[in-house]
């Protein structure tokens, strides 16, 4: 145990909008999969969008007030438990479908980061991570399963 925990965030623009014919199975799916989330071992946080709009993030990041645009951040206890849930549970059913509802990214689209545990990622942070990823490429403060870094040592007492 590092005393950190692992930061994800994904986005993605709808091709339609939420109430649309074309997205609905994608959005016939969100319950059960969050569910899936919240019961899969090592899973921590999510973030639940309760429709405010962060003020901070919309001034850096303007595309998160589009009602179009989703955003997926969440904080696991290991790259592992996120890996068994994304590619190994019923979530890869729905996650290869993702080029039926969503916009091809012209830029990245998920980072991962370690956080302290206990920490829960702001909008703006989540938002601040996959542009880190875009103007500077991976590295130890943002990253993609492709290019992990480990948790930071424990600090010295």
């Amino acid at each position: 145990m590092t005393g950190f925990h692992l930061a994800q965030v994904n986005v993605g623009r709808l091709v339609a909008p939420r109430d649309s014919p074309r997205v609905a199975d994608f959005v016939g799916q969100l319950d059960e999969m969050n569910a899936l989330a919240d019961r899969s071992p090592g899973f921590v946080w999510r973030f639940v969008d309760d429709g405010t709009v962060d003020a901070e993030a919309v001034a850096a990041h303007p595309e998160v007030a589009d009602e179009r645009f989703l955003i997926n951040a969440s904080v696991w206890e290991s790259a592992e438990a996120l890996w068994e849930y994304t590619y190994r549970s019923d979530h890869l059913r729905v996650l290869s479908r993702r080029r039926e509802w969503f916009e091809r990214p012209d830029g990245p689209h998920q980072a991962l980061w370690w956080v302290p545990a206990g920490h829960r990622p702001s909008v703006a942070e989540v938002m601040d991570r996959l542009a880190r990823i875009r103007d500077h490429g991976p590295g130890p403060d943002a990253f993609t399963f492709r290019d992990r870094h480990p948790a930071p040592a424990p600090a010295a007492h």
